[in-house]
This record gives C-alpha cells, sequence and structure tokens, in this order.
C-alpha cells in the first residue's frame, strides 16, 4: 500500500519541539481553502472553518512537534555537543545521520560517541560530527540553539505498514486534516484543527490554543504504545496491535459522554478498535479538558511501534480507521448535546 501524500510530506518536513514553524507550509498547504490558518507565539498552527448552521465547535488536537536534538556548543575542534529535544534515549540516536536546520540552509551530520567502550550510552557522551576540519569552519555553519532531527525518511514495509521517523505524532496530525477534509461537505459544526507546539516537552501548547478557541468538544489525535512487540506490556493500558483500529481512551480527562460517542461510531461503523486506559493520557488532552470552564475531551490513538526512534511504525489501516471515526464521531455532535457528567 503506498504512503500517502499528504502523510508522505508531513514525515519529511522538519519541526522538531520548539521549531514547529519548520513544518507550517506543509500544514498550510495541505489546508488550501479548508479553513482560514493563523500561528500564535507558542508554536501552534491553528485552523478554523465555520459550519453551515449553529452547530457545536469541534476542536481536533494533533501536536506537530516531534523529537529531536539542538546544538550546545560548537568545539574548537569542530564537533557539536547536543541537547535533547524531547525525550527520548542516546542509544536510539548514536549511529545515527541527522540534519541541522541552520540560519544558511540544511546541514549534514553523523551522532558519534565520545568514548568506545560497551557501557550504557548515555548523552553527555554524543556529538554530531559535520565534517568541518576545525571550530571556525563549523561556527560558519551552524548555531548553538540549531534544531536537528534524525535522517529517516518514510519506508514502505510488508502489509501496508510505514516506518519512520516523527510519526509520532505526524500521523495523528495527518488524520486530522484528512478529517478536516471529509468534513467540509456543509456540516453544521465549526471545525478547528490545532496543530500543536511542545507536546514532548509536557507542557503543551494545547492549553494556550483552547483559550483562544473556546470549543464546545476537544479531540485529541495521537499515537500510543503497540504491545504486539516482545517488549509490549498489555497490562499497562490495554493491548492495542497493528491493525487493531483506534485506541479509544478512557480515563479521568475523558468526558464520558464523549467516550461513549466514539465508540457508538466505531461500532455502528463496524471496525475494530481498542480502549486505552490510565490515570493520565499522556496527550494534549491533559492540558485541554481543564481548560478555561472545562472542555469535554476525548483521545482516538494509532498504534504505534517503537516511540521515540527513527523507525516508528505504523499500518495504514489504522489511520484510515482513525479517520472514519472522527468523521462519524464529528456527524453524531447534535446542538443541545449534553456533556455534564
Amino acid at each position: 500500500m503506498p504512503i500517502p501524500p499528504l502523510l508522505d510530506r508531513l514525515l519529511r518536513a522538519h519541526g522538531p519541539t520548539g521549531h514547529e514553524q519548520l513544518a507550517f507550509g506543509v500544514v498550510r498547504e495541505a489546508v488550501g481553502d479548508l479553513g482560514e490558518v493563523e500561528s500564535d507565539t507558542v508554536g501552534n498552527l491553528i485552523v478554523r472553518r465555520t459550519g453551515t448552521g449553529e452547530g457545536l465547535h469541534l476542536a481536533l488536537y494533533a501536536h506537530l512537534d516531534a523529537i529531536g536534538l539542538a546544538v550546545a556548543h560548537v568545539g574548537d575542534d569542530g564537533l557539536l555537543a547536543v541537547h535533547t529535544l524531547g525525550v527520548w534515549r542516546a542509544n536510539v540516536a548514536y549511529g545515527q545521520r541527522v540534519e541541522i536546520a541552520a540560519a544558511q540552509g540544511r546541514v549534514a551530520g553523523v551522532v558519534a560517541r565520545r568514548t568506545t567502550d560497551d557501557e550504557k550510552v548515555e548523552w553527555g557522551q554524543l556529538y554530531v560530527d559535520i565534517g568541518a576540519s576545525g571550530g571556525d569552519e563549523a561556527r560558519a555553519l551552524v548555531a548553538p540553539g540549531d534544531p536537528m532531527v534524525v535522517v529517516a525518511p518514510p519506508l514502505e514495509l510488508a502489509h501496508g505498514r510505514v516506518a519512520s521517523r516523527s510519526l509520532d505524532n505526524r500521523a495523528g496530525l495527518y488524520v486530522a486534516l484528512e478529517a478536516l477534509e471529509r468534513l467540509a461537505d456543509g456540516t453544521a459544526l465549526d471545525l478547528s484543527v490545532v496543530a500543536g507546539a511542545h507536546e514532548e516537552l509536557g507542557a503543551t501548547g494545547a492549553g494556550p490554543a483552547t483559550h483562544g478557541l473556546r470549543p464546545d468538544l476537544a479531540l485529541v489525535l495521537d499515537v500510543t504504545y503497540a504491545t504486539d512487540v516482545p517488549a509490549g506490556d498489555p497490562n499497562e493500558a490495554g493491548h492495542h496491535v497493528l491493525g487493531g483500529g483506534p485506541a479509544i481512551f478512557r480515563g479521568p480527562a475523558i468526558n464520558p459522554r464523549v467516550f461513549e460517542l466514539l465508540l457508538s461510531a466505531a461500532e455502528a461503523a463496524g471496525m475494530p478498535y481498542t480502549v486505552e486506559t490510565g490515570m493520565r493520557t499522556h496527550t494534549d488532552a491533559d492540558d485541554t479538558y481543564l481548560a478555561r470552564a472545562g472542555i469535554a475531551t476525548g483521545v482516538v490513538s494509532v498504534p504505534l511501534r517503537y516511540m521515540h526512534s527513527p523507525v516508528e511504525t505504523v499500518e495504514l489501516a489504522d489511520l484510515e480507521a482513525c479517520i472514519e471515526l472522527v468523521v462519524a464521531f464529528a456527524r453524531l455532535l447534535e446542538p443541545g448535546v449534553d456533556l455534564a457528567r
């Protein structure tokens, strides 16, 4: 199964945490005339589309940022110390190729290690080599704070599966943008999409975006840990598999009526789904449901293998099922629906 062109463009775009604007162009192009697009000082890109009548306002949240690195220091030897953007493991980064977004353009580099022993790899041992002959040449190419991402373009695998960097959470954003397009056929809903900033930092941009949007409902679209791998543990948050359809979250942050409507939409469509549970969602939902006077919130996630690595893997059929679920859920929303607990 070929990778959808929009998903391919989203995955190839730069834009790690704090530098989301580097991927704005791809999102703006995808939205086209489907809605009005604006950005804020936090780094959220927000799409607004007015419905045809007195409908509710549904906001779809899918964070745009991805894990990455940034230049921390340029040494006199021309080698670059780095710090992380988001939380991921040093042993995953070691030996990878990277692309640095510098003022003069993109700069290629490789992640190397200051020691040759076999002990645990730590971030403090790693550096990036861009091939510079010394500090002056390196400083002419890059500067402290320049962001970088691992070079890991989309790779088609068997059974309609895709491996790539940044599927967390460009996969969720793809679902949101496709749902926006499919709901542009005269729905009464006011519909917004928040391509959110800073989610990988834990302090997300979803709160400020929600404060300005004032939606009636929030539906957060993200990825969750697939448990159909040797290290997967269904006892932690449920059993979620590639090809198993959307994971629908149930927990304190989730509005019970929104959860029920999501289940109803999935069952009416005859699609497979799983239920994910937890004290916290570890998504934008943890900020949206407490914003303003409280926003009725739900979470739909795509099962994903190898989280926070260059080989994050999903099944395209699950993305399509998530899109269909979002559209079906939106069509169930009637004015005056009771969202009180």
